[in-house]
């Protein structure tokens, strides 16, 4: 009976209190969401119980250690208001809700706080981390503790006991529920969150992570089947002479922005015009780019090309993919590049540590890893190491190289947000944009600059590998549209797609020769010419995007792509070498 109304006395009340709050706050932060959590009398009764237990184990602890339940009630709601506000903050930016993968990006925002504090807002942050200490100060000083005050004092166990069974009874159905949750979600964030809740959504996708990721098959074997077929028709002194060098640039936040904002120039990007003519003529990939990303997450393009893994393959896994890649080997370009001789590095100006590429990189059978360490800051172009320096560093890999042909993944950074940091240059604007731009989207001419930049940079490549005697291909795509929500709201937003191409230094280059094959297409195909050229077309979601639209190029069939270049590169390298022995 003691234990009884010990239970009543102290639990009851912050216990129920607390568990209104929680899901009065879910209400508040998420309803703008445009599909928000289901009220939570509709949600199925594992998702309730589970936001149930949740909240009981997490205040038992909390009182454990504090011994103060309204304290409690507060430094545990208060945790869960953050979570819910990171989940706002990133579905206004990225079109995503926060996920159970997402905890770990708390610790990066403290060792690379330019990538995620500007995003929440460096005022709102300073201010909550101002409250959160008071908060903690006046609530250790006027509540007093369990076992200090006069009605537990003398018997411990009248507050211990029921707040440890509390805890272990929670903690018990939380961990009960997770397999039954785990079984109920799409893998659609949004809807999932809206149908289960937050608590019930990251229990069920962490569960759901502990699984391994075993893919089923080789997404990249045609492309390496065709290579090999072609390298058997070659006896070995011509294989190894014809191979030739291959780059791929995943450029950050690369899209064509003129298909979008029609006063940008039409001569912002003559580099990325040119290469998707020759492309055209070579017949070789170019065009929109369907990318898993929207804003950020680099890895998950990164992980569509190197491995061909679709979201379906992926799992749950598919939202941040290092995870799993760093455990296990999985089949990847960079092995199917080793295993025909190839000498294969990535090259990525930041961190390496940063998404354990450091581990990934090396667990998919890169022989090199060049990070951070290998630029300075005189570098750099605005807050990130310049897409110039990153072209420089590739040339002298290529010449460096010997008689080895190379395969080099670069992952810039120069065109990372938040571009509101940077400084506007107006006087520059009229080399990329007709007219002024409205006052809230200054953003869009920082990215332009950035963005000529990255176009600059394919004319560097294309031009180093084409003195090279062995030549190259050059992959050129974009990771993700970029995070401006100022311009999205003014001026419209993209669709979500971005661009790529693939360009052989042996297969033909002549312009004229590219737009005589261009006039054919436009003659012969008015839809296909809209899309290479003009490149909106009817589609205008992800989503219609994804649906098989054959103008636009999935980025898990890239990296496929470019093996089959390859193989046809060196074909084409092998008749040329054989003619010129002859004449």
């Amino acid at each position: 009976m003691e234990f009884v109304i010990a239970f009543v006395s102290f639990m009851a009340g912050p216990l129920l209190v607390g568990l209104g709050l929680t899901l009065g706050l879910e209400h508040l932060l998420l309803k703008q969401m445009t599909t928000p959590p289901a009220a939570f009398w509709r949600r199925p009764v594992s998702a309730r119980l589970a936001h149930v237990g949740y909240w009981c184990a997490s205040w038992s602890l909390c009182t454990l250690i504090t011994q103060r339940p309204w304290f409690s009630l507060i430094v545990v709601n208060a945790l869960w208001l953050v979570v819910l506000q990171v989940s706002h903050t990133k579905y206004v930016s990225l079109r995503e809700p926060f996920l159970s993968q997402d905890f770990e990006y708390f610790t990066d925002a403290i060792k690379h706080p330019r990538l995620y504090i500007p995003f929440f807002g460096i005022g709102l942050t300073i201010a909550a981390t101002t409250a959160g200490a008071l908060a903690i100060g006046l609530g250790l000083w006027l509540e007093p503790a369990l076992g200090f005050s006069a009605a537990y004092s003398g018997n411990a166990a009248l507050w211990l006991v029921p707040l440890i069974s509390v805890l272990i009874g929670a903690s018990l159905l939380v961990y009960a529920l997770g397999n039954r949750l785990a079984s109920k979600v799409m893998l659609v964030p949004e809807f999932d969150l809206s149908e289960l809740g937050m608590v019930a959504y990251l229990l069920a996708y962490a569960r759901l992570a502990r699984r391994p990721l075993t893919p089923q098959h080789n997404p990249l074997d045609e492309g390496e089947r065709d290579l090999a077929d072609t390298l058997r028709e070659l006896d070995d002194e011509n294989a190894t002479q014809a191979l030739p060098h291959v780059v791929s640039v995943q450029s950050e936040s690369f899209f064509d922005a003129r298909r979008v904002y029609p006063r940008v120039r039409d001569d912002l990007l003559p580099n990325l015009d040119r290469c998707y003519f020759t492309a055209l003529a070579q017949g070789l990939p170019c065009g929109r780019l369907a990318v898993p990303a929207w804003g950020a997450n680099t890895v998950r393009t990164e992980t569509a090309f190197l491995t061909g893994l679709t979201a379906e393959e992926l799992g749950v896994h598919q939202f941040n993919p290092y995870h799993q890649l760093a455990r296990r080997a999985v089949p990847n370009l960079a092995a199917s590049y080793k295993a025909r001789g190839y000498r294969t590095l990535c090259i990525h100006p930041y961190p390496g540590s940063f998404y354990l590429r450091n581990q990934v990189l090396k667990q998919l059978g890169f022989d090199e890893f060049l990070d951070i360490a290998h630029f300075s800051d005189a570098d750099k172009s605005g807050q990130y190491i310049s897409d110039a320096a990153v072209a420089a560093k590739v040339e002298d890999c290529l010449l460096e190289a010997g008689d080895t042909p190379l395969f080099i993944q670069v992952i810039t950074m120069e065109n990372h947000g938040p571009l509101h940091l940077e400084a506007f240059d107006c006087t520059r604007l009229p080399e990329w944009y007709d007219g002024d731009l409205p006052e809230n989207c200054q953003e869009l001419g920082i990215y332009l600059r950035h963005l000529v930049n990255a176009d600059a940079m394919i004319e560097q490549l294309t031009t180093a590998l084409a003195r090279l005697p062995r030549g190259g291909l050059l992959c050129f795509y974009g990771d993700h549209v970029p995070i401006m929500p100022e311009v999205y709201t003014t001026l419209g937003e993209p669709n979500g797609v971005t661009d790529s191409f693939i360009w052989s230094s042996a297969l033909p280059e002549s312009d004229d020769t590219a737009r005589q094959t261009m006039a054919a297409v436009r003659d012969k195909n008015p839809e296909l010419m809209e899309w290479a050229l003009d490149c909106e077309g009817p589609f205008k979601t992800d989503e219609q995007c994804r649906k098989g639209d054959p103008r636009v190029i999935n980025i898990d069939t890239l990296g496929s792509a470019l093996l089959k270049a390859t193989a046809k590169h060196a074909r084409h390298s092998a008749v040329t070498q054989k003619f010129r022995s002859l004449s």
